[in-house]
């Protein structure tokens, strides 16, 4: 398992969430995505995937629409 978490810019651009949200509904229907939510304070958000590799975690990473549109901070954890 893998942590993605999230932390917004000044660049933030608001009209990327919903396809982030469908980035993720597609994620959960494939059962890569475990649990997800945005933080309290609206800095940004996490999400938790199920990925056999380090690699395969990144790139589900990269592939999200916000990674790619919305200027953002992102870190990308392991677990077990």
């Amino acid at each position: 398992m893998y942590l993605l978490i999230t932390k917004r810019t000044d660049q933030f651009n608001a009209s990327f969430i919903q396809p982030h949200y469908d980035y993720l509904s597609k994620l959960e229907e494939e059962g890569v995505l475990i649990d997800f939510g945005p933080f309290g304070d609206g800095s940004g958000g996490a999400y938790l995937i199920k990925c056999t590799s380090w690699e395969e975690a990144l790139e589900t990473a990269n592939a999200d629409p916000l990674s790619k549109a919305a200027p953002q901070q992102w870190k990308l954890r392991s677990g077990s």
